[in-house]
């Protein structure tokens, strides 16, 4: 029962972006530029051996941006194992989203399921724009700590024109709606302050974020920070599986690949010239290991051969654990995505969303009370999430070594007691949220005329200042918000420029090489990372 739950809350939680069962029908983006389709190509069109000045390994949130800025002066392969998201209508809009996340992993969709050691369901991006083509939409800046922590040594000024660059292109400001503007205000009822209106950066208190969803609904990703690319130094392969990096001793030289009808291709560098990981923090680490850069034990027990002893590769592994208390509403509601947030000084962060009731649900529905059925109830969502994530965990190849597979991963959630204190305060402040005046008028009536609030699902704990109850109620509701990182970390497996620690012209760009999750959302500080390594591999090759 408490699987099927969790199972129902998160398609009730995707599909606060879906209005009407039915996949849209266009195939191209509504509201885009997409003349950046001049240079994507299905890679069973390329030759079969080619040689280029930077070879970018994933078309993702950070590797679009990464590679039309290396476009300006050098000429760029770019390698996504996915399709351009024109062919996935359900992707370009909050409407259809629902469909693609409940579609079968049958390795066609721009959604790849995979289930960590710890048993939690969670998603990879397989689409050109990768997580930025398949996510929530909400944008918002990295926070203070993480360029403190990172380890790299940043030049903020450059920082903030990337972030400019970036935002220029595919940010909005929402227009918040009635549960919006509702949970906006119960925010501050509950002094989660001060109220920062609408604001980009990372701030302590309430505020209006960023979307990459316009007033329309149509989504505007990574993918269109292409359209700043150089056309005729940049090519696009879609459908290009990247097998192993090629190596020349300790120096990466290409990449070997296959398209979608199994011929392989092989790419290379110039002298000069480097290679690129942006593969996520899942498919970074997986093709070090895959092409013998990690632990030699490890590589050796899978018959790979060794090129370097790596330690640290697959190690660091943290994900950001979600809390998510439902409410059933004795009112209907227009969903709305999660636009406000609310964030306390420890780095929590309270989000909400707002879902119709879909035509499904549990049993656990037979317990509302009966003038409920008169209309149709409407769900609200509060998601707690928290950026700096003690717990640790690790990935590794599993025995079949083929990279179409996803890795074992293990996230180890609440293994450090920091996050699960964290988890505790979050819970708390949602019951705080409970309490205000706004929230009194999402309360239901049972027959005997008492007022409450409906949960579906597990109902937080009657005690809040309970610690073991609280704890046990975030070890049992625990699941991801999509927002793991780590397995090529900074000081670890690269150095403070993203360059592979012991190889020479290989670089990681990506989540794979973050100890925290940036801010309240990565997506922001994705897009930008790209844009930045692009800049100052400019600055390095011109002085």
């Amino acid at each position: 029962m408490e699987q099927f739950v969790t199972i129902f809350l998160l398609l009730i939680i995707i599909s606060i972006f879906h209005f009407q069962l039915g996949v849209l029908s266009s195939n191209t983006i509504p509201n885009q530029d997409t003349s950046y389709m001049n240079f994507v190509h299905e890679a069973s069109e390329l030759p079969e051996k080619e040689e280029y000045e930077y070879i970018v390994i994933g078309g993702g949130t950070a590797g679009c941006p990464l590679a039309a800025t290396l476009s300006s002066k050098f000429s760029v392969l770019l390698l996504e194992r996915g399709s351009d998201p024109n062919k996935y209508p359900s992707v370009l809009n909050e409407q259809g989203l629902l469909n693609a996340f409940v579609a079968e992993d049958d390795g066609q969709n721009p959604f790849q399921h995979f289930t960590s050691e710890d048993g939690v369901e969670n998603l990879r991006g397989r689409v050109l724009g990768g997580g930025s083509m398949i996510n929530a939409g909400f944008y918002s800046r990295g926070h203070r700590e993480f360029f403190e922590t990172a380890g790299v040594d940043w030049d903020m000024e450059l920082v903030e024109k990337a972030y400019q660059w970036v935002e220029e292109t595919v940010v909005s400001r929402p227009s918040l709606g009635a549960w919006q503007s509702a949970f906006r205000s119960a925010l501050l009822e509950a002094g989660v302050g001060p109220d920062n209106g609408f604001d980009l950066r990372h701030l302590v208190g309430t505020k209006t974020g960023g979307s990459i969803f316009d007033d329309k609904g149509n989504r505007h990703g990574a993918v269109e920070l292409l359209n700043k690319a150089e056309p005729k130094n940049l090519k696009v392969a879609t459908q290009a599986t990247v097998q192993r990096i090629i190596f020349d001793g300790l120096s990466a030289s290409g990449v070997s690949y296959l398209d979608s009808k199994g011929k392989l291709h092989t790419a290379f560098i110039h002298k000069k010239g480097e290679i690129i990981l942006s593969a996520g923090a899942i498919g970074s680490p997986q093709l070090l290991l895959l092409s013998g850069v990690g632990p030699k034990s490890h590589l050796l027990s899978l018959r790979l051969p060794v090129v370097l002893h790596q330690p640290h590769v697959g190690g660091f592994m943290s994900d950001n654990p979600r809390l998510s208390p439902a409410l059933v509403l004795p009112f209907q509601l227009v969903a709305s995505s999660a636009q406000v947030v609310g964030t306390l000084d420890n780095n929590i962060h309270l989000q909400s969303f707002a879902s119709p009731l879909p035509f499904f649900a549990p049993p656990s529905f037979s317990l509302l009370p009966p003038q409920s059925t008169s209309i149709i109830p409407s769900l609200a969502i509060f998601v707690g999430k928290f950026s700096d994530v003690h717990s640790e965990g690790s990935l590794r190849l599993n025995s079949s070594t083929d990279v179409k597979n996803s890795p074992i991963v293990r996230f180890n959630y609440y293994s450090h007691p920091d996050d699960l204190a964290r988890c505790v305060r979050g819970v708390r402040k949602v019951g705080d949220l409970l309490t205000t005046q706004t929230m009194e008028k999402m309360k239901t009536q049972d027959i005997e005329g008492n007022k409450g609030f409906q949960f579906l699902g597990l109902p937080l704990p009657e005690n809040l200042w309970n610690d073991s109850s609280v704890e046990e109620y975030c070890q049992k509701t625990v699941t991801t918000y999509w927002h793991y990182h780590g397995g090529c970390l900074v000081g670890k497996v690269v150095d403070d420029n993203l360059k592979v620690i012991g190889i020479e012209n290989l670089r990681v760009v990506d989540g794979s090489t973050f100890s925290v999750s940036p801010g309240t959302n990565p997506m922001a500080t994705l897009m930008m990372l790209g844009r930045y390594v692009g800049l100052k591999v400019l600055q390095q090759r011109s002085s």
